[in-house]
């Protein structure tokens, strides 16, 4: 939002989500929202949903679920 200099009531109209909601997510105050709120929040501020760490952590978990082979490889290289 700094860096496009948009104000959170900008945002909200931009977004239908409420000011005060966005408040309390930059504020760490909110659990991570919802993939289609990402994307939302995304389009408004005129980048990918990929901008979001949330999001691609979202994204690289579900997509580790499908491969449990991999997980516990990862896990293995992590107790070194």
């Amino acid at each position: 939002m700094q860096e496009k200099g948009v104000t959170y009531r900008a945002l909200a109209d931009q977004t239908t989500l409420s000011a005060g909601y966005l408040n309390h997510l930059v504020h760490g105050n909110r659990p991570v929202p919802s993939d289609e709120i990402v994307r939302k929040l995304a389009k408004a501020l005129g980048v990918e949903a990929e901008h979001f760490r949330e999001y691609r952590l979202r994204l690289i978990t579900q997509r580790l679920e499908q491969m449990p082979e991999l997980i516990d490889r990862l896990y293995r290289r992590l107790e070194r």
